[in-house]
Formats: structure tokens, sequence, C-alpha cells
């Protein structure tokens, strides 16, 4: 019984082993089945809401295809001011973010013992373990202008502070790409650097830089998508400041096919950013 059982099993195992599209797409048809059911799916329906509108008279929402939305988004300058300036404030979170982990990162992984380069990531990890709305209301509480802890050299509420905040929470994401990429980087090329007469700035603006370049933007992609997406940090240290999150939640309850259509727009941006970091053929060596 158990070699006729074995037959048509082993049967299928070799036609498998010989169609080798189709046994790779059965095994990726479980994961991709649930991106597309909660990512893609999800997105599809917020892209066809956005052409909808909301009746005057009853606030009902019409399901009627209309480019009113997108007219009144892209011809009022309030919300292109808001668009621009969430994009201004991502830009400045990824270059800030870049800037403080290119030292950090090199100090990890190519200065620090090997023995304490675990605890120096522990505690670049360690951030990641507490609430987000635990660490906001801290540096809300310490930017207080009149009784913080930082009150003597504090910005005060607005947008330097939703920089500071928002290069805080997402540093994580950029330091830990670009240890890596220092991690697994060879230790011949600093030393044939050296043996050349290449100085130290020399040495990482020409040697290290090109190395870890890739990273940098793999690290950038996080930065720069999670703060056009934040509206949290913004509403509790950005004083009169808005971005596109914040226009989004106030619209959400009185005009959902409008909110729909400015939240196409940060999706948008990500792709045109997207597109833009695969240009540069950094992606491609990741």
């Amino acid at each position: 019984m158990a070699v006729a059982e074995a037959g048509p099993v082993r049967r299928s195992q070799s036609w498998l082993h010989r169609h080798a599209n189709i046994r790779l797409g059965g095994l990726l048809a479980l994961p991709l089945g649930w991106m597309i059911l909660i990512y893609l799916v999800p997105l599809a329906l917020l892209l066809v809401t956005a052409f909808w509108s909301v009746n005057s008279f009853t606030f009902q929402v019409e399901r009627g295809f209309t480019l009113d939305n997108f007219v009144e988004i892209f011809t009022e300058p309030a919300y292109l001011k808001v668009l621009l300036r969430t994009v201004a404030i991502a830009s400045a979170v990824t270059v800030a973010s870049a800037l403080i982990t290119l030292p950090v990162a090199f100090f990890m992984a190519r200065v620090a013992a090997p023995r304490w380069q675990p605890l120096l990531v522990a505690l670049v990890l360690t951030p990641l373990w507490a609430s987000y709305l635990v660490k906001v209301y801290a540096w809300r509480i310490m930017l207080n202008p009149e009784n913080g802890v930082l009150s003597g050299i504090s910005p005060g509420y607005g947008l330097t502070a939703v920089v500071v905040v928002l290069t805080y929470l997402w540093l994580p994401y950029m330091i830990l790409p670009v240890y890596a990429a220092l991690s697994s980087m060879r230790g011949s090329y600093l030393d044939a650097a050296a043996d050349l007469g290449a100085r130290p700035w020399r040495t990482y603006r020409d040697v290290v830089l090109p190395v870890i370049w890739p990273a940098v933007v793999a690290g950038s992609i996080f930065t720069f998508s999670l703060s056009m997406g934040d509206y949290i940090t913004v509403q509790l240290v950005g004083g009169a400041t808005q971005m596109l999150g914040n226009a989004i939640y106030q619209n959400f309850s009185v005009n959902l096919p409008f909110a729909a259509a400015l939240a196409t727009l940060p999706v948008i941006v990500m792709v045109l950013y997207l597109l833009a970091v695969r240009r540069t053929g950094a992606l491609e060596n990741i």
C-alpha cells in the first residue's frame, strides 16, 4: 500500500520539479494573495472613492465619477502649500537622518570594538520598543517653551519641532541599513586608501560613501515615506503647522471622497520618489 500511495506523490513531485515556474508560483501564492488583499485592494478602493462626491444637501456620498475633488486640490493654494510643506518636511527629515547616521553608523561598524557593537545596535533599536505616542508626548514636554527641559534652547512648537521629532522617530530606520552596509564592507578598502595616501575625509568621501550609498537610499525610503504619512506628531508639536495627514484627518468625517483624493497625493509622491531612486541605480546594488 505504501508503495502504491507513493506513486502519485512522486509523480507530482517530479512534475513540479520540471516546472520551476509553477512551483515558484505555488510558494508565492499565499504571501502575494495577502499582499493584494490587505494592501493593493485598499489602495484601489481609495482611488475609486477619490472620484466620488458628497451631496451638498443630504451630505451623503454619491458614487458617481467626478474630478471635482482633484480640481479643488490643485486649484486651491492652501492645499498646494500643505503638499509642498509635507514634501519639504519629509525631505528635511531624510537629510537630517542621513547626516546623523553617517558618523554614528561608521563609529558603530568600523571604530567600536566588536564586543560593543551588539550593545550599540540594541541602543539604536531601544526607542522602537517604546510607544509612538509616549515618545511624541515626551518631546512635547521637552520642547515646551515655558517650562520644558529644553526651555532655554527650545525652538517651541512649530516647523522646526516637527522636523526634530520626526528625525528622532525614524532615525533607526536609516542607521540600521547603513550599519549593515558598513559591517559588510571589506577593511582592505580602507587599508588600500591609507596606503595610497588618502586623508580620512577623502577616504570617507571616495571609498566609504559609494559603498554605503545604496543603504542610505534604502533608509531614505523609510524616513521619507513615514514622514509623509505622519499627522500625530504635527498635531502635538507642530503648533499651527499643517501636513497632508492633518488635512486628510480633518476631512475624513466631513467629506470622505475629498479625504480620499488628498490621501492619493502621498501615494503619488512616493511613486515618483521611488521612480527617481530607481533611475539612480542605487537600488540595484542593495
